[in-house]
């Protein structure tokens, strides 16, 4: 590798994480008598099999002859969907939900005719969530159950428009939050929430400010919206109604939700925001309110669980290559340049994967949390503040080139704010549109809990706590970390 010329490709040190994240079992998966400590020591020792284990919270006897059926009965239970008729005694009415040209008005006329150009998604259509069949645990990314890596279906809820809903319209009072850190696309989503619900026939639409805040902050009000008021937020970056880390206790909030008299409340956020949504919901059900609270998942870090991808990681990564081809021309214009480029990512490893093998102009990807030490304080979302691997990796390299007497010009980028603030990109807008229709129509159809997303590339509803139970990461022994080992031509330092 010349060193004129070098580039590098770091995600941002957001998170302390111990050797073990390296080797990333899902919750499936099960241990066969081995540690999973890394892929090197997987690779070394052989396989020990017993024939019990654990998935989930479920004992696994694999010498039982239905413990297959005991599994898929067990995922069946896990992934149902939370819905009103749980607690209250409804009787369903036929949904206002209409693409016709002609719409009919509110009420009248039978909207579910064979003459209608949409058709409406069963509520017992599922997608199949794992599609490839394992040969062994040493296949590259394997995913086992059991240790014959036998073949289980993973069914779950398809999402769209139901032929039935569970709330009058014109009697809604719907309410739209976004939490956390900024990502692009929280305009669209905004945007087509408020679109959908007024297809419905929803008149009565507010966003709250600033994130969870808004519920209980004294001199924040909840903001009208319409079709015209949003109709063109989408045109740029950030998000209207704000954003903000935090928030007040669960019951606060209820207590807002209750006195404003909201029926929907749809969440904008990641894991931490899918966890406060999750605490409302059952605080809802608790007091017996007829509220159905739906998240849509946004992150750059495209580290949610289950999920093809999250709205914001495509743009991020795009707007990664201004930087890393920055870092490049600079690098290659230098005498004995050096590029290092630092990028976001919480742990999860994406963005620069993803940004390494999309550039072609990457020497080196390290994802290195777990190199420093972490500290013990916490920002107001409750993810530790980690100490800034990119400049440690900065002074670390001028200092060793300076040992060794070799002039070095190294040029440092850090586009942590760029990659986050920009307008969505073409990819990330059809997402977001899909998400909040899709967000839209859940809540209609009566669930709450759950959140909307993409899997498997088929759009599907899931239930919170299981898409919270642990943040997703880059996978050592993926596939995708393989090609990106090959594009970049580096060594495997792991």
């Amino acid at each position: 590798m010349s060193l004129s010329g070098m580039t590098a490709a770091f995600k941002a040190s957001s998170s302390f994480v111990t050797q073990q994240q390296w080797w990333h079992p899902t919750r499936d998966q099960c241990q066969y008598g081995f540690t999973s400590l890394s892929e090197r020591r997987f690779r070394k020792r052989p396989v020990l099999l017993r024939v019990k284990a654990i998935s989930g919270k479920l004992d696994l006897d694999f010498s039982d002859p239905s413990w297959k059926q005991k599994y898929q009965e067990d995922w069946d239970r896990r992934f149902s969907l939370p819905h009103i008729t749980d607690i209250y005694d409804l009787e369903p009415r036929t949904t206002t939900f209409s693409l016709k040209k002609d719409r009919t008005p509110l009420g009248d006329g039978d909207v579910s005719s064979t003459d209608m150009r949409n058709g409406y998604v069963n509520k017992d259509d599922r997608a199949l969530l794992k599609v490839i069949k394992y040969v062994s645990p040493n296949s590259a990314g394997a995913e086992c159950i059991d240790p014959d890596c036998s073949w289980v279906e993973h069914w779950v809820h398809r999402a769209g428009p139901r032929k039935e809903i569970y709330y009058e319209p014109e009697e809604v009072k719907a309410a739209i939050v976004t939490c956390g850190g900024l990502s692009p696309g929280l305009n669209d989503v905004i945007r087509q929430i408020v679109f959908t619900l007024e297809t419905y026939g929803v008149k009565n639409i507010v966003g709250i400010p600033f994130g969870y805040r808004g519920f209980f902050e004294k001199g924040l009000k909840e903001m009208p919206l319409s079709r015209d008021l949003v109709e063109n937020i989408n045109l740029s970056g950030g998000s209207f109604l704000g954003v903000s880390r935090g928030g007040a206790k669960t019951s606060e909030i209820v207590d807002s939700i209750q006195a404003r008299r909201i029926d929907m409340l749809f969440v904008i956020g990641g894991n931490g925001s899918h966890a406060g949504a999750n605490a409302i919901h059952e605080e809802c059900r608790k007091r017996k309110l007829k509220v159905s609270v739906v998240a849509v998942p946004k992150t750059i870090d495209n580290d949610i669980l289950f999920m093809d991808k999250t709205f914001g990681f495509d743009t991020a990564v795009e707007e990664a290559q201004r930087a890393i081809n920055s870092a490049y021309i600079e690098a290659r214009s230098a005498y004995h340049g050096i590029g290092l480029v630092k990028l976001m990512g919480r742990s999860s490893g994406f963005i620069a994967m993803h940004a390494s093998l999309s550039s072609g102009q990457i020497d080196v990807c390290l994802i290195p949390e777990d190199l420093l030490q972490k500290s013990n304080a916490t920002d107001a979302s409750g993810n530790v503040i980690l100490s800034d691997f990119g400049v440690h990796m900065q002074q670390k390299i001028k200092k060793h080139f300076k040992d060794i007497g070799v002039p070095a010009d190294l040029k440092y980028i850090d586009p942590t704010y760029m990659v986050r603030a920009c307008r969505a990109n073409a990819s990330d807008a059809i997402l977001c549109t899909v998400l909040g229709q899709n967000a839209v129509h859940e809540a209609f159809a009566g669930f709450s809990g759950i959140t909307s997303g993409v899997c498997n590339t088929h759009y599907v509803y899931l239930p919170i706590p299981e898409v919270i139970t642990a943040p997703k990461h880059v996978n050592p022994n993926s596939r995708m970390w393989h090609r990106c080992l090959t594009s970049t031509g580096q060594p495997d330092f792991h």
